[in-house]
């Protein structure tokens, strides 16, 4: 079975930072994604959909120093669905996408963070994994 979930889009604010009673950081991140089509009358639509994403340990920490609102971000993860009773006894639930990599895709310069970060490539990248003489085609 599998439940890999790949998102890019742009956050719609600052990451949420907080820890759990053990003292594990978790980032919450709203993304939003969208779409243009046209309609059946040649109107162009546009729809937005938002996605809930959580981080925890290092990745959390990573989006808390780098990440903003308006960022655009690519998102790994996998599907989550959680319920609780609210405080009236109503029975909530929630489908969250839980974080396992993340890239920042903003142009160089516009990262938030240490001067001069922005000068570097992603971390990952594929490039710096496969020279272009080593592609099997």
């Amino acid at each position: 079975m599998v439940n890999k979930v790949i998102l890019i889009g742009r956050l719609g604010a600052d990451p949420e930072i907080r820890f759990t009673p053990d003292g594990t950081m978790v980032a919450n991140l709203r993304l939003a994604t969208d779409e243009s089509y046209k309609n059946k009358d040649g109107e162009k639509v546009q729809k937005t959909e938002w996605h809930r994403i959580v981080a925890f340990r290092k990745l959390a920490e990573i989006c808390q120093s780098y990440l903003s609102k308006g960022k655009q971000i690519y998102i790994e993860g996998r599907l989550q669905t959680r319920s609780w009773d609210d405080k009236d006894g109503i029975k909530r639930s929630t489908t969250e996408i839980i974080a396992s990599n993340m890239r920042m895709l903003d142009s160089k310069g516009q990262a938030k963070g240490p001067e001069g970060w922005g000068d570097q490539p992603a971390p990952h990248s594929a490039s710096e994994h496969t020279p272009d003489d080593d592609v099997p085609f």
